[in-house]
């Protein structure tokens, strides 16, 4: 429908006429910027001022579905991700072997020098560094393409925070479980268990979302399938991160509004309980 001649312009958008007034300053305002107040509606300066609408300045900002801000760089976190990624990557080709040794996920070994190592030797870092951490071009670009394409469906879902909460969580989990599962001696790297834990998310949002499942589930079977089937793949890590992406993610987007943050905090509080429950399960039988 045109506009009818001779409203007014919209103070934030003067290509727009409107027949809206702010209920506090009176400005013309449009249905892209007036926010609903407990009579009429309100400007968004008004709303940041706090000026009356019985809330936070801030609570009328847009949200993701899982009650995040909505960011102007959706794959902000996903950039990030990648660009340590590859540090660690370059590091890795210009020093040698030795940044592997040091970083890689093992449980407990001895090495040649007489050197103990491993999570069971206390190197617990070694649960996150390993899951950012790549030696081979093909490996690194195949987990380096699930990133950008996969995190920049789930990102922009969750937001900034909860994102990175997810891509902690799932790296954490996918190295618990090969941890918990994997020979001693055992080295593992790479964030494949970042990538499933990303698949997971998918999962759960195209649920939440009553997306077509079919291309999703056809998906995840492909991806389970080259695990079980390519030699020298740590399926531990990828069903770790597969199960503790979903898991979080779940918790993220179901949590019921009025008590979200406290919901979605347990949740992933109760995720790095139960990995760190493996860790310390497989550290007591190694040790």
């Amino acid at each position: 429908m045109d506009s009818q001649p001779g409203l007014p312009r919209c103070y934030r958008h003067p290509e727009t006429e409107t027949g809206i007034r702010c209920v506090r300053c009176d400005r013309p305002i449009c249905p892209q910027c007036m926010v609903s107040a407990s009579v009429g509606f309100q400007c968004p300066d008004c709303v940041r001022g706090g000026s009356g609408t019985g809330h936070a300045p801030d609570a009328n900002q847009p949200r993701t579905l899982a009650g995040g801000r909505i960011a102007a760089d959706e794959r902000f976190v996903t950039k990030i991700v990648i660009a340590i990624n590859l540090m660690l990557f370059v590091a890795v080709q210009a020093v040698g072997d030795r940044l592997v040794d040091d970083l890689a996920l093992i449980g407990y070994a001895l090495l040649p020098t007489g050197e103990l190592v491993g999570v069971a030797d206390g190197e617990w870092y070694r649960l996150l560094t390993s899951a950012f951490l790549h030696q081979e071009i093909p490996h690194f670009l195949f987990n380096m393409l699930g990133l950008w394409v996969i995190g920049g469906i789930v990102e922009p879902e969750l937001g900034r925070i909860r994102y990175t909460a997810l891509i902690l969580l799932s790296g954490l989990s996918g190295s618990a479980l090969a941890y918990l599962l994997s020979p001693q001696n055992q080295f593992s790297l790479g964030a494949s268990g970042i990538v499933f834990g990303l698949i997971g998310a998918w999962v759960v949002l195209a649920r939440r979302r009553r997306h077509d499942m079919r291309p999703v589930a056809l998906f995840v079977a492909l991806s389970l399938l080259l695990t079980f089937t390519r030699p020298g793949i740590s399926w531990e890590a990828h069903i770790g991160g597969l199960v503790g992406g979903a898991l979080v993610t779940y918790a993220l987007v179901h949590a019921p509004r009025v008590r979200r943050n406290l919901v979605q905090y347990t949740a992933c509080g109760l995720v790095l309980l139960l990995d760190l429950g493996m860790v310390l399960f497989r550290s007591a039988a190694l040790a």
